[in-house]
């Protein structure tokens, strides 16, 4: 195990703690994560934060986005995967509110991406725009992240080895954003964060548990791009990603725009 960077994790959250003043922890027992209404999944969603079983609930906005800064200045001298960081022009670690209702969850950053810093900027990012519109949200009110923070060579399809090295830092930016609900674009983001082997067609219309947030899949945009023009299959593919995007807002009391 590397214990370098559980033990940047363990120096920042002393140090936040003791910033705001709290010296002392009562002990929690640990909670079980469950997958809920998953018929398929093989093994339950598995954290690998070191501070699963202690609440952020104390420490301020403010303390938050300063940690966020720390993740990301971490992330960005990270070298675990040597292709990525070799080919990289810079890490995308996410944009949005420090403590969002909705987080969504994509696969990683594209061309456009790696050369703005920001996640979903390219032509998937304008078709998730206009998602997020036709749902009565705006983008600025979501925060918007990536399983991996660096892209992957040609846009390919992220490596296990790479999502593994990058799980601690997505498992402890979610646990700073404190998100109400999470969507998973996607089967990487899905397969990742719920820990199933289950593909995202059978994933997708139901509602799972990611440390007692609720977590909607659906698909990612570059898939809905790919069959325009198809006829029935494209019209399909957009209608069940209106039912997930429904069943989302859902889940936080939001209200569903009429179509």
């Amino acid at each position: 195990m590397d214990l370098s960077p559980l033990q940047k994790q363990l120096k920042q959250r002393l140090d936040a703690l003791a910033a705001a003043g709290i010296e002392f922890l009562p002990a929690i027992a640990p909670t079980p994560i469950r997958l809920e209404q998953n018929p398929f999944a093989t093994t339950e969603p598995v954290s690998t934060s070191l501070f699963d079983d202690v609440t952020t609930a104390s420490v301020g906005v403010d303390d938050t986005r300063r940690q966020l800064t720390m993740l990301a200045d971490e992330i960005r001298g990270c070298k675990k995967c040597p292709e990525l960081f070799a080919t990289r022009t810079q890490t995308v670690f996410g944009v949005g509110p420090d403590r969002p209702d909705i987080c969504f969850i994509g696969e990683a950053p594209g061309a456009d991406e790696d050369r703005q810093g920001e996640p979903f900027v390219g032509k998937a990012g304008q078709l998730l725009n206009r998602i997020i519109t036709a749902a009565g949200l705006k983008r600025e009110e979501i925060y918007i992240c990536n399983v991996l923070k660096c892209r992957p060579p040609n846009n390919r399809t992220p490596a296990v080895d790479e999502c593994k090295n990058c799980r601690p830092y997505l498992d402890r930016q979610l646990e700073l954003l404190q998100p109400k609900v999470i969507l998973c674009l996607g089967n990487v983001p899905t397969k990742n964060l719920l820990n199933t082997a289950t593909g995202i067609t059978r994933m997708r219309g139901q509602v799972y548990k990611y440390n007692g947030v609720p977590v909607v899949c659906t698909y990612h945009p570059s898939y809905i791009m790919r069959l325009e023009g198809q006829g029935e299959a494209e019209r399909k593919a957009k209608l069940e990603c209106w039912e997930d995007m429904k069943l989302m807002l859902k889940q936080i009391g939001r209200e569903v725009p009429k179509k």
